[in-house]
């Protein structure tokens, strides 16, 4: 199993970089970051920090959208980065949340983000793609890679991540929805004619390491507030009683009321009070090590290929070097 890093780019960067640093030496070998442009710092150009001042960490946002920039300039940031420090990026991608919501447009539609999918795929990998009807390629390109991770939680993303992504990630830790979620997007790959084996599962979630599980759930509790609007999405569009999604998903919404997204991803969010302690304990990673190799070991037998660690809470360092010393050794090979 693999590891990542997943960090806000709040200011200022050198920390950022800092704690990407930190984590290629613990063992780590991704770093994410949010892509929100109101809210935090551009991550792209924080990227190329990380990338000059790490040798073997890829990075990549978790995630970005086909909304906020067009994709022929999303295809050729990738692509500089790639050409400056050797195909290390990894494109995460969904319909868009924070960054859309923030500044007043509704996330796009899966439509959209399967074409856009194909198009910053092909762009950044050399070949000719189809711009708004235009035919578009970028000339200077040589030998880029560029893997397509999508962000899903609903069935027809998880069937549209089986039949385009190279990646799928879930951004939630409970082992019973990974397993449903993970079998849905094979079988989708499967009907499409693609190989189901080579479909990337990344989990991402918060994980706080320590004895005191009433801090570490404060801590991490707000997890449950993000995830909340991607599943009051579900909601709206399926019903709080559906065959199409499970209820052990959708059942803790029914006390949200709204969200501020200037709390977004922080802990101690106001708008996740809602969560209740049940959900933070399904959905994180929380206590000794010991318990966090026992999750992780049932993850990586349901098929889930990268756990990504959400670090944002109290004890960021203290996560990079427990995980470095105590848990990724666990699961290394």
């Amino acid at each position: 199993m693999d590891f990542g890093l997943v960090l806000q780019t709040d200011p200022p960067a050198s920390e950022v970089v800092g704690l990407m640093r930190r984590a290629e030496r613990n063992g780590f070998r991704h770093g994410w970051t949010f892509d929100s442009a109101v809210l935090w710092q551009e991550p792209f150009v924080i990227y190329s920090r990380i990338l000059e001042h790490t040798t073997k960490l890829r990075v990549g946002p978790m995630v970005t959208n086909p909304g906020t920039r067009t994709w022929e300039v999303t295809a050729s940031t990738f692509a500089t980065l790639n050409d400056m420090y050797g195909n290390r990026t990894v494109c995460g991608i969904g319909r868009g949340d924070s960054a859309m919501r923030v500044a007043g447009r509704q996330p796009d539609t899966l439509a959209r983000l399967g074409e856009a999918i194909d198009v910053i795929r092909d762009l950044a990998e050399g070949r000719e793609a189809l711009v708004d009807g235009r035919p578009v390629r970028i000339p200077w390109i040589r030998d880029g890679r560029l893997p397509v991770w999508m962000a899903a939680y609903g069935p027809k993303a998880l069937a549209l991540a089986g039949r385009k992504a190279d990646g799928f990630i879930l951004q939630l830790a409970d082992p019973f929805l990974t397993e449903w979620m993970v079998r849905a997007v094979r079988k989708a790959a499967e009907d499409a004619g693609r190989d189901p084996a080579s479909i990337t599962i990344c989990v991402a979630a918060p994980a706080y390491v320590g004895e005191d599980l009433a801090h570490a759930r404060e801590q991490c509790r707000w997890f449950g507030g993000m995830v909340g609007n991607h599943v009051a999405d579900l909601v709206g569009r399926y019903g709080e009683h559906s065959d199409l999604v499970p209820e052990a998903l959708t059942a803790y919404v029914k006390g949200r009321r709204g969200y501020d997204y200037s709390h977004h991803g922080r802990a101690g969010n106001p708008s996740a009070d809602f969560v209740p302690d049940e959900i933070v304990d399904r959905f994180c990673l929380l206590g000794p090590p010991a318990a966090h190799v026992e999750k992780l070991r049932n993850l990586r037998d349901l098929g889930v290929d990268q756990f990504a660690v959400y670090a944002m809470h109290d004890a960021k360092e203290a996560t990079i070097d427990l995980y470095g010393d105590e848990v990724i050794p666990a699961l290394a090979g």
